[in-house]
């Protein structure tokens, strides 16, 4: 890999790909957290809309630039960042590079699409709504980080994206929507000099600003209890902690400790625990989302309601066995063996490496191949997963959110 940074702050980094296929995107250091208390759902909003019409081009155009030549373009909002991204065959990098600095760095927001756009926003609202066991991760998130703005939602709230003026989207994308607040990342056969010739000259030279209102610091919160009353046939439970950020010593061994827990695979312990051994449960999973400064980890299942409090001391029962002590050597091994194998066929995923290694840049500094990554997961120790698990997995520190 290789990474360079131009005069206005642009930071740009390139990798070659096996294959005729190039993916490329630029991710914006401008997500949930970054949005003013006045600017709830602008993040995702603007995203959207910045395929609505540009100085060049109407929304026509936009949608079927890419896909004329069999390309892609899309986007998606986090809360630490946006990214733009397109995959087309290496002949039309040209025009990839184009569309995407044309979006942008040059929408107009129309307000006449703004109109439109928002009722399409709040349908996604409502889909969520709809699906509590994706629902209920974004309320737990927002119970963990309540008061701050990692705690909002993505998507937004339906009256106040109503309200929202293209003067408005503006406003935040002049702010956050500048090369210095960017990375340009590029996956393909394509020659650097290419790459940097194809980076327009006229983009907006203001440098991002420092938004005053987000808090940095994240204060360790007493553990939570709450239940929903929901209209639902099962009872759906989350259970979980903040956790380390990304930047943070222990991170890949608190990954590894997920993993173990109730990871991907059918032989994670929580899975074995709950659905082979009792068949209590249909789902059950352990999640690690990391962001640059902290994270949360938490436990989901869905469960029969009268099946809730066994479930809930399985999961505890689980969890005190990774707090007592490390993993034994042979246990290790295997886990190792496990995650390395998840961490190299999830490489053959091209779009997800090369968005992957847009993130890292931007919010690290600093890209990492999979050897890296895997020598990395080599040198954890059964004391470092055992250190993790205490810290972050204590069964007495849970924060607890029931719909029933």
């Amino acid at each position: 890999m290789n990474s360079l940074t131009l005069d206005n702050g642009l930071r740009v980094v390139y990798a070659p790909s096996p294959t005729n296929t190039v993916y490329l995107g630029l991710a914006l250091d401008a997500g949930t957290r970054d949005e003013t208390n006045e600017e709830s759902g602008m993040a995702h909003f603007a995203e959207h809309l910045s395929f609505k019409g540009t100085d060049r081009r109407t929304s026509r155009q936009i949608i079927t630039y890419m896909e004329s030549v069999g390309g892609d373009l899309n986007a998606f909002t986090g809360k630490e960042e946006t990214v733009y991204y397109c995959t087309c065959q290496k002949e039309h990098f040209h025009r990839a590079m184009d569309i995407l600095f044309d979006v942008v760095f040059h929408s107009k927001y129309p307000q006449e699409e703004m109109y439109k756009e928002v009722e399409v926003v709040i349908d996604e609202i409502e889909s969520y709504n709809d699906s509590p066991s994706e629902l209920i991760y974004d309320d737990f998130e927002a119970m963990l980080f309540q008061g701050h703005p990692l705690g909002r939602n993505i998507l937004g709230d339906a009256d106040r994206l109503r309200t929202y003026k293209t003067e408005d989207v503006l406003n935040y994308t002049h702010r956050l929507y500048v090369p210095s607040n960017a990375v340009l990342f590029v996956y393909g056969n394509v020659d650097a000099k290419e790459v940097k010739r194809r980076i327009p000259q006229n983009l907006p030279s203001a440098p991002s600003s420092q938004v005053t209102t987000i808090q940095k610091s994240l204060p360790k919160r007493e553990a939570q209890r709450k239940v929903v009353n929901k209209d639902t046939h099962q009872a759906h439970v989350m259970m979980g902690a903040q956790a380390y950020g990304g930047s943070n010593k222990n991170h890949l061994a608190l990954f590894m400790a997920n993993n173990i827990l109730g990871g991907p695979g059918l032989s994670s312990r929580l899975n074995l625990a709950l659905r082979e051994k009792r068949g209590l449960v249909y789902t059950v999973e352990s999640t690690l989302t990391t962001y640059t400064d902290t994270g949360v980890w938490a436990v989901y299942f869905g469960c029969d309601r009268e099946d809730v409090e066994r479930c809930k001391k399985l999961v505890k029962r689980e969890l005190m066995r990774l707090c007592e002590a490390p993993l034994s050597d042979r246990a290790l091994k295997a886990a190792k063996q496990q995650i390395i194998g998840q961490i190299s066929m999830s490489y053959d995923n091209f779009e997800s490496v090369a968005i992957g290694m847009g993130k890292r840049m931007l919010h690290y500094g600093k890209t990492q191949t999979k050897d890296e990554f895997i020598a990395r997961i080599q040198n954890i120790t059964a004391e470092d997963i055992w250190v993790a698990a205490k810290e972050v997995f204590n069964p007495e520190a849970l924060s607890i959110l029931e719909y029933k």
